[in-house]
């Protein structure tokens, strides 16, 4: 079994999918601590032919509180941000689906933010037909304590997984060697360089799967999905 192991964000790029397109089960963490300067309650956007960012207000509390236990704020008004994609995508070649499925992700009733991000993350693999399972971390009969490394072989263990993946990123985090004495295949996903026409300016990579389902067909993401090597 192929295992897949990240944490929760806000309408990430493509290489996100491609991950959990990759693998038969893919966890999200829901009980590691909030960074403040991470990408979990935000991304960018194109926006006047430049990438802008847009994020999720969260309720102020304690920085040691993990995702799971964030709040987002009653400021947010998913309304405004709805209408700031509307207005920058209104005339890509797939907007009229896309915005259903955004406002089936933006207006979904929940506060809690890992829910929030959780469901958006299902709603955007059902529309580009991935069929993966999705685990949440805390579900995982391991010791949470763990850390790093230790912590991501325990879930290897607990899932009965025979591969795990990660993007190619964590290379000089994880080590092959380590992994192949608990009879755990280690591989690291590398992106392709992906890119599509986005109305008439330069192209700019890497901004949130938003995009990239602005700009293709269903049978074009599918393609895209798979526009990686393994390492």
């Amino acid at each position: 079994m192929k295992l897949g192991i990240m944490q929760p964000y806000f309408l990430p790029y493509i290489g996100y999918f491609q991950l959990i397109n990759a693998v038969d089960k893919y966890v999200i963490y829901d009980n590691i601590e909030y960074t403040k300067k991470g990408w979990i309650n935000r991304n960018r956007i194109l926006m006047n032919g430049k990438d802008f960012l847009i994020s999720l207000p969260l309720k102020k509390d304690s920085d040691y509180k993990t995702v799971g236990e964030r709040e987002l704020s009653s400021d947010y008004h998913p309304k405004k941000m709805l209408d700031q994609i509307r207005s920058s995508y209104a005339k890509a070649p797939y907007f009229k689906e896309v915005a259903l499925l955004l406002e089936s992700i933006l207006f979904h009733d929940e506060t809690n933010l890992f829910n929030y991000i959780f469901h958006s993350v299902k709603a955007i693999n059902n529309y580009a037909g991935i069929h993966t399972e999705l685990v949440v971390s805390s579900t995982v009969n391991i010791d949470h304590q763990l850390k790093s490394e230790e912590k991501v072989m325990a879930i290897c263990k607990a899932l009965d997984a025979g591969s795990y993946y990660n993007p190619i990123g964590g290379v000089e985090l994880y080590s092959k060697e380590r992994f192949q004495s608990s009879g755990i295949d280690l591989k690291f996903l590398k992106s392709d360089t992906i890119e599509y026409k986005q109305f008439k300016h330069d192209f700019v990579p890497w901004l949130s799967m938003i995009d990239v389902l602005m700009f293709n067909s269903r049978e074009e993401v599918s393609i895209l999905l798979n526009k990686y090597t393994l390492q």
